[in-house]
């Protein structure tokens, strides 16, 4: 069980609130309507081809971190909660069989929530099981289609390593990334990851993080779009995608981009929340 979310994405950009300054501030200005004027509809953000919209209220709802409510809070047993709790403590301090034990008990007492079934796919893959976390990998995608931080990639990827599209232990080195603390060192293992696994898309996504300039970063991104990515790496390579391109001068791309990624019923919960924030801060 990891000592900290597992949701490998970019900062959530916190958007930037557009105040509108009211014209003619003096005490007579309320008298002054003008007459037959059109009633005054929600500012729309983005407008795609088939005619949907994003109105800047929608955006605004997007503010703020996002969190997984597959289940509300108040429907998970107090029982649920603290067995889960013990189950990471105990994953962190090495113990994984007591960890899955455990695990399993608060699953038992909270079914249709994915926290436990998660944490038992992720406490496999440390025990180098990786058969039994595709397998509860699987169950949470199941559980939460739209995505549940990285059981999307990580099935994704299993999947790939058990037809051997990947080399076996791929997404575990992938995973390793997350606990390196020194920047040099990561983008030298970064580096070699996109040299050892090309075809593996999320290290792209990693490699296009650590471009500096522009050109490059895009460059990085379209190579990372080519090797066929999960649903949860694509969403993240069009984000930043949209916001290299946006640093390049062309808002309205960017905004276009950004603004079919929010109103795409295939995205992810977490890249549709992370694309209108984006889009938030662009269009304002």
């Amino acid at each position: 069980v990891s000592q900290q979310e597992h949701m490998r994405t970019a900062a959530l950009i916190t958007a930037c609130f557009l105040f509108i300054a009211g014209c003619g501030n003096d005490s007579n200005s309320s008298n002054r309507a003008i007459p037959n004027a059109p009633p005054q509809g929600p500012r729309v953000a983005f407008t795609a081809d088939d005619g949907r919209q994003l109105t800047f209220s929608d955006l605004n709802d997007a503010e703020g971190a996002f969190e997984y409510r597959v289940v509300d809070q108040d429907q998970i047993p107090a029982e649920a909660n603290s067995l889960h709790q013990k189950a990471r403590q105990l994953g962190a301090s090495g113990d994984y069989d007591g960890a899955i034990k455990t695990l399993v008990e608060a699953q038992s007492l909270a079914p249709g929530w994915p926290y436990p079934t998660y944490d038992m796919a992720f406490t496999y893959l440390l025990m180098k099981n990786f058969d039994k976390a595709r397998q509860f990998y699987r169950r949470t995608v199941e559980m939460s289609p739209r995505g549940f931080f990285t059981a999307i990639t990580a099935l994704d990827a299993l999947d790939r390593e058990s037809k051997g599209d990947l080399p076996q232990g791929t997404y575990s080195a992938y995973m390793a990334l997350e606990w390196i603390s020194d920047p040099a060192q990561k983008a030298k293992i970064v580096q070699q990851m996109t040299e050892t696994f090309p075809t593996f898309a999320p290290v792209w996504k990693e490699y296009a993080l650590q471009c500096d300039s522009t050109e490059d970063k895009l460059a990085a991104i379209e190579k990372g779009l080519a090797a066929n990515p999960d649903a949860e790496t694509k969403g993240m390579l069009i984000i930043n995608k949209a916001l290299a391109i946006n640093e390049n001068g062309d808002a309205e791309a960017a905004k276009n981009i950004l603004g079919n990624l929010a109103l795409d019923p295939d995205t992810t919960f977490a890249n549709e929340h992370l694309a209108k924030q984006t889009l938030s801060f662009i269009a304002k």
